[in-house]
């Protein structure tokens, strides 16, 4: 029973990602919780927050530690079940029972508003990073929303970004998103106005990814991620970071916290970028595919 269950979370959160982890290392950073000991273990900024099952305990962290929060399934990934950033204990009320259709174990924790980004960490070095964004479009002082997402999405068909990089949707909830800034698809953005769209990264929302040059990744913040790579005793690791500044700027320099850790990380990513110049990492999927698991499957 369990090994099904374990087969049906893995396809369901897990599907398309990369695999080149045994298995006591899946199992060693599988939720946010493992993620969170292993970035105190060793001394790196992580966000404040607490484990819950009872939804009316979020309300004691809340009042300790203020707003705004962020609401999550301990297991999962893509921003699913996530809800942010909540300013209100009303609002709070509702994250901490809805993120339960998707995990009955959950977390609450500081937000931190910043650059996201997702470092792929290999035995082999830095694989790639990517910078990750809402979903959004630029005004030109003339188009309306609407036309602006048609314009970005034609723009992504041209760079066959499909089906990784998805087309912006028109849908309820990017008109919810609007509406809360007064906007909606009729609106004319002035020039070179960034209107976001939504505030989730999620590939669904039409969420893009930047490459990021690893040249600008510091000496230090390098040291740190390998600390991590190696205290787990991994092939490689998606790791996700928030950045006031940047990772151009050393961890411990700036507001940054550690979000969680990737055992499979969704590679795919890496080669469809919307921004910045791809990069050929055929020298990495070269190493990783040599690399002998013998325990592919097991859960």
């Amino acid at each position: 029973m369990k090994h099904w269950l374990h087969r049906f979370l893995s396809r369901f959160f897990l599907s398309g990602c990369s695999d080149y982890n045994p298995l006591k290392v899946r199992r060693a950073c599988r939720s946010k919780a493992q993620a969170r000991m292993a970035f105190k273990e060793n001394n790196f900024p992580y966000a404040q927050g607490k484990i819950f099952i009872n939804p009316i305990s979020v309300f004691e962290f809340a009042k300790k530690n203020g707003f705004p929060l962020v609401v999550k399934p301990n297991v999962g990934g893509f921003s699913r079940g996530a809800y942010f950033p909540i300013n209100t204990y009303i609002q709070l009320a509702k994250a901490s029972l809805s993120v339960k259709k998707w995990w009955l174990v959950s977390i609450v924790e500081k937000y931190l508003l910043g650059k996201n980004y997702r470092i792929v960490m290999t035995k082999f070095g830095v694989m790639s990073i990517l910078r990750r964004y809402p979903p959004f479009v630029i005004g030109d002082d003339v188009s309306d929303i609407a036309k602006l997402i048609d314009n970005e999405n034609l723009v992504r068909k041209k760079m066959d970004l499909s089906p990784i990089i998805k087309p912006i949707p028109k849908n309820l909830a990017i008109k919810q998103y609007l509406k809360k800034q007064q906007m909606n698809l009729s609106s004319i953005p002035n020039v070179a106005q960034k209107v976001y769209l939504h505030h989730k990264i999620s590939l669904k929302l039409g969420s893009s990814v930047e490459i990021i040059d690893k040249k600008i990744l510091t000496e230090k913040n390098r040291q740190d991620l390998e600390k991590i790579l190696n205290f787990f005793d991994a092939n490689i690791l998606g790791i996700d970071v928030i950045c006031k500044q940047g990772i151009e700027i050393d961890f411990n320099a700036q507001s940054c916290i550690f979000l969680e850790l990737n055992s499979r990380p969704f590679l795919a990513m890496h080669n469809k970028p919307r921004y910045g110049k791809s990069e050929d990492l055929s020298i990495f999927y070269h190493q990783l595919d040599k690399i002998q698991i013998f325990d592919h499957g097991e859960y």
